[in-house]
């Protein structure tokens, strides 16, 4: 039996849209089709009449430096960001986590836009973009805009993206500030996670930190968990503890404090329990905190 009838393959964002409102329904979007195409075999995936196929439209394969910003598209394999020297100096964080997304040949195809799509509160690169404060554009058909990337979750799996209707162009992550803004100032990023091999490795827990160091002193930070809540979310009250201090034993031990009051994990007989994801938390916050801190030298 076929998977799908109808197979349609736009060359631009206007094309795209087009094709959202004329082709035969029920229908979806399809770029690496890693996840789709096995969920339609097995029946995880509701049937589809239409496959649009968006790997030609170039905007969504784009990956640039625009003015003060770094714009990936929807579309780029996970593999090209692990290995581009732009993300590599903007978005360290962005590319340890598409490192760790499954094996290599799903990452010469899987995307980030699907990444991001699926709505899970611990996708890797899903964390990684929210603690680098990124911005997603989204086309329609009336047009493109863009939207904070924690207003795309609306729960595990449930994206606030309208199906059939619109679709993720791509993500910009803001640049960091030059040696002119400040000659002590430096910025950087980490992420890690601890997993659990099944197959293809779950994670059991992630973090990624992005910081701004001012001398000895943490002058801004962002630092993204999953899963924390049934969304992708940010530590907001560990972040609070740390910006304008310096960073040392006694002001890590209290972030690690507010982190854990913060947190919602929850036990999964797939992962772990919740309550020895807060042991490994512990560590694991630390590390990665380390780390983004020692870069910054």
């Amino acid at each position: 039996m076929n998977l799908w009838q109808n197979y349609i393959r736009p060359k631009n964002l206007s094309e795209a849209m087009d094709a959202f409102a004329t082709a035969p329904r029920p229908l979806a979007p399809i770029a690496g089709g890693t996840d789709l195409l096995l969920d339609l075999d097995q029946g995880r995936h509701s049937p589809v009449q239409t496959l649009i196929d968006v790997t030609s439209i170039a905007e969504l394969t784009l990956l640039e430096q625009r003015g003060d910003e770094l714009f990936i598209g929807a579309a780029v394999p996970v593999n090209r960001i692990v290995h581009n020297p732009l993300t590599a100096h903007h978005a360290q964080a962005l590319v340890e986590a598409c490192d760790l997304i499954a094996g290599p040949q799903v990452r010469n195809v899987a995307t980030l836009g699907g990444n991001v799509a699926h709505a899970l509160p611990a996708a890797d690169g899903t964390i990684a973009l929210l603690a680098l404060s990124a911005i997603a554009e989204i086309a329609s058909a009336t047009g493109t805009c863009r939207i904070p990337f924690s207003e795309l979750f609306l729960g595990p799996g449930k994206s606030s993206i309208k199906h059939g209707e619109e679709l993720i162009v791509g993500f910009y992550i803001p640049i960091q500030k030059t040696l002119r803004d400040s000659e002590s100032l430096r910025v950087s990023s980490c992420f890690k996670r601890i997993m659990r091999p099944q197959g293809v490795a779950l994670p059991i827990i992630n973090v990624a930190i992005w910081l701004e160091r001012e001398s000895d002193t943490i002058n801004d930070i962002h630092i993204a968990v999953g899963p924390g809540t049934s969304t992708p979310w940010r530590a907001t009250e560990a972040e609070k503890v740390l910006i304008g201090k310096i960073f040392n034993d006694e002001t890590f031990n209290a972030a690690l404090e507010a982190l854990l009051a913060q947190v919602g994990f929850r036990s999964s007989a797939r992962r772990a329990s919740a309550d020895y994801r807060r042991h490994i938390g512990r560590g694991l916050f630390k590390a990665v905190l380390e780390t983004a801190w020692g870069r910054t030298n």
